[in-house]
């Protein structure tokens, strides 16, 4: 059993919004459905950071959500900044429930041990956003503490954070949110977000001592991410580049 990662996959299987429109995307859906199938086992797990519907409301999202539901493993989604379809939880897990979509678990609050590790984390927040910093901003590191005490309360081997936002960009760094992943012995944060050209400036590295990944699904080239859960994070990072 192994633990991959994608973010941002855009789907609008609901809506007219396609991205296809964008350099690099054509057929994405396809290629991202093969790759998935050649990477993942039913076994596996999959963490997908957040941007996954364009849908607005959480109906749009149906096939989207199928699509998701239908791959291999079992997939543990994020809120991103698209997201805006993105209900309760209480509504979010009966919509799933009512739909028979049994392989997809919300991350929000919460945490959970999959393949051995502690997998938590929250959308975040990104100085390229244009709502008003303060309050979300807040609101965003009290959901990453949160769901980043119930990681620890897991007493899993290793908590992995994922975050939609990039904590490090381009020489920007979210200090609070650093600070909040080394207060919980995070050693390893991927994240999505970045894309297109801006991929390019995006951090791959150690910022005081974790270890950051942009997993965005273009950044990827839409091949799911596979997470060593058995390594060490450096060793881990090391083999996967």
């Amino acid at each position: 059993m192994s633990l991959f990662v994608i973010s941002d996959p855009h789907l609008s299987f609901g809506v007219d919004k396609p991205m296809n429109i964008f350099e690099g995307w054509g057929n994405y859906e396809k290629r991202l459905a093969d790759n998935w199938i050649r990477s993942v086992g039913p076994s596996d797990s999959v963490v997908i950071p957040g941007d996954i519907s364009w849908g607005l409301d959480i109906k749009e999202t149906l096939p989207d959500m199928k699509f998701i539901d239908g791959l291999p493993g079992t997939k543990y989604i994020l809120k991103g900044n698209h997201d805006l379809w993105w209900p309760t939880m209480r509504k979010l897990t009966s919509f799933l429930e009512e739909n028979s979509i049994r392989t997809i678990v919300p991350v929000y609050r919460n945490a959970y041990l999959a393949e051995g590790v502690a997998v938590c984390g929250t959308r975040s927040w990104f100085y390229d956003s244009n709502e008003p910093k303060e309050k979300v901003f807040a609101r965003e590191m009290m959901r990453l503490e949160t769901s980043l005490q119930e990681a620890a309360r897991l007493e899993a081997p290793e908590i992995i954070a994922f975050l939609h936002y990039p904590p490090v960009f381009h020489g920007m760094v979210v200090q609070e949110a650093v600070d909040l992943l080394k207060k919980y012995g995070v050693r390893r944060c991927y994240y999505g977000h970045v894309h297109g050209k801006n991929i390019n400036f995006a951090f791959n590295g150690v910022y005081e001592d974790i270890h950051f990944r942009l997993v965005s699904a273009d950044a990827l080239s839409f091949i799911p991410y596979r997470i060593d859960t058995e390594q060490s994070p450096r060793e881990a990072l090391k083999d996967n580049n």
